[in-house]
């Protein structure tokens, strides 16, 4: 008897449980109550910390290739690169190119707040020694971005999906704790009370023609952005053409929310004990932040700069929205000119660099994909 009741309990997870396994179920029951207790990206973090939890427990075999649950929609859903072209999709039929239309010169500080993943990449590779693959994956996390992440991630360097999934969800969150002290520290309340001048208003027409010319003009010029972009100029043109209401509206949510949940799900699940807790991991958490702060920074220096030569001059705040966590950073973007200049609204032109921004880090992804497949 007492033998058969060893031969039984080998056959538990309990027989096979680590430490390594219980420290990775805090991390996800953490993230888990950052979701629900703080509201951080709640969408994605609470799948991401159901995902960690269940691909630590022993025997479960929910990552096991060919036949765990959570790998084939790892393999059909994230290495198939089909989900997050999908969220694309989504995303586009979101997103109003309006303020972006109206104020073209804007799209600058969409590419300017790029700095910080080509600072955060030579970083990683030349001071960290990461090779070169995983210092783009590290440094696209600086475009608060995640399914970009995610896609340059599962290209580049899958051993490091999970981490830099959090890390990126993360910052996006941590956007209205990041963001303000720096947009205070490099600009003068002077600068802060700059008002825009007034936005034309933007015709139909040009809404329309604005997804199929982006489209043409930045695949024939970075064509390894193709998935990403072709996905989101057609969410964008789903929108904007006002004769596919019910595929618009089925973009925006049903379709948006289905792949959300099965996006979040095996990305943590691909952070298991072995990968993740490793002493890198700090370091791609610590660039990572990195990134973000110099993405932040080059965005408000490039709009200082345009000033130099501009009879209309631009508020230096609105280079911060360049990071593409939209629209939260045009929101912090709002807020921080509102504490100089009550009377100083500045969220629709903020949204003009923020889905710059967008398009921005797909570009460096599609650049380092070109570079380095």
């Amino acid at each position: 008897m007492e033998y058969i009741s060893a031969m039984l309990f080998k056959t538990t997870g309990l027989f096979h449980l680590t430490f390594p396994m219980v420290i990775m179920w805090i991390i996800g029951l953490t993230l888990i109550y950052l979701a629900i207790s703080k509201d951080y990206e709640p969408m994605l973090l609470l799948p991401i910390g159901f995902g960690i939890i269940v691909a630590n427990l022993p025997l479960a075999g929910l990552m096991t290739p060919e036949e765990g649950l959570l790998w084939k929609f790892y393999q059909y859903g994230i290495h198939w690169e089909i989900i997050p072209p999908v969220i694309f999709l989504g995303l586009g039929a979101l997103t109003d190119f309006g303020p972006l239309i109206a104020n073209p010169r804007l799209i600058f500080l969409g590419a300017g707040a790029q700095g910080g993943v080509y600072v955060t990449f030579f970083a990683a590779t030349a001071i960290m020694g990461f090779d070169l693959k995983e210092a783009a994956t590290i440094g696209i996390i600086g475009g608060a971005d995640g399914p970009t992440t995610i896609f340059l991630a599962t290209k580049l360097a899958p051993q490091l999906l999970g981490t830099c999934a959090v890390a990126a969800y993360s910052y996006m969150a941590l956007v209205p704790i990041i963001q303000p002290p720096i947009m205070r520290l490099m600009t003068t309340v002077e600068e802060r009370k700059i008002r825009m001048t007034k936005s034309r208003k933007v015709k139909k027409l040009e809404k329309i023609l604005f997804p199929l010319v982006s489209t043409f003009v930045i695949i024939l010029l970075v064509p390894a952005s193709a998935p990403l972009i072709a996905m989101f100029m057609l969410g964008n043109l789903f929108r904007e053409s006002g004769v596919v209401e019910r595929l618009n509206h089925a973009s925006q949510n049903e379709l948006l929310n289905i792949v959300t949940i099965f996006l979040g799900l095996p990305v943590g699940a691909t952070m298991n004990a072995e990968n993740f807790l490793q002493p890198k991991v700090i370091f791609i958490f610590v660039l990572g932040l990195l990134a973000f702060i110099f993405s932040t920074i080059t965005g408000i220096v490039l709009a200082k700069l345009m000033n130099l030569f501009s009879k209309n001059k631009i508020n230096p705040l609105l280079g911060a929205a360049g990071v593409s966590a939209v629209p939260m950073a045009a929101r912090v973007v709002h807020k921080v000119g509102v504490e100089a200049d009550k009377k100083n609204y500045l969220l629709m032109y903020a949204m003009g660099p923020n889905v710059a921004g967008v398009i921005g880090t797909v570009i460096a992804a599609g650049i380092f994909l070109s570079l380095l497949s």
